[in-house]
């Protein structure tokens, strides 16, 4: 079994100096962990999607603390631009919470995996395209260099398990340390049970 390890923020040693490309990076992970799950069987695929999972906790997660609210304030038209990628994200969570229910090997699972890609797909699309831009064109190089610091930092204290309703910087600060905390031990548990 091998250990539990996801890409996070700043893994791959790049300058965290444009919080743009950091989750650019990751968008391009968490395709990368896709193709592993929809490519492997048995326990490397049970250990892909665990791994995967992780990615897209955390990873949203620090885009509802640190991005959204930027993208509110400083991007013409932020306010609609994240209410409709909290919803994607509702969704997306949803999907990725009944997965999480159930085992690799379910035959339901593999096309579930299949919509669920699809919808984190667009949804990466629309965040490149409505938000990502926008914040490059609306911040200069510290605070994009500040935002990265402050999705690094979000990231390390996520719950890393999917949470639907949990899409605010509110309710993650509020919510989020605790379900962190349950996450980090049924985590352990699993990790101690062999079940990875």
């Amino acid at each position: 079994m091998t250990e539990l390890r996801t890409p996070r923020a700043g893994d791959d040693h790049a300058p965290d100096i444009d919080v743009v490309a950091l989750l650019m990076r990751q968008h391009g992970d968490i395709r990368n962990l896709f193709d592993e799950v929809e490519q492997s069987e048995g326990e490397e695929r049970r250990d892909a999607f665990r791994r995967l999972v992780r990615l897209l906790a955390v990873h949203e997660t620090a885009e509802e603390e640190v991005v959204h609210p930027f993208v509110r304030m400083a991007v013409q038209g932020g306010q609609q631009v994240v209410k409709d990628r909290l919803a994607e994200e509702k969704s997306a969570k949803e999907t990725l919470a009944a997965l999480d229910d159930m085992d690799t090997d379910d035959p339901e699972f593999m096309p579930r995996l299949v919509r669920l890609r699809t919808e984190v797909q667009e949804h990466a699309r629309a965040e490149e395209r409505y938000e990502f831009s926008h914040i490059r064109r609306s911040t200069d190089v510290t605070n994009l260099a500040a935002m990265a610091k402050a999705v690094k930092a979000a990231e390390a204290m996520a719950p890393t398990r999917p949470h639907p309703g949990v899409e605010s910087a509110t309710a993650n600060m509020a919510l989020g340390p605790v379900a962190a905390l349950m996450d980090r031990t049924k985590d352990a548990v699993r990790k101690a049970m062999g079940k990875g």
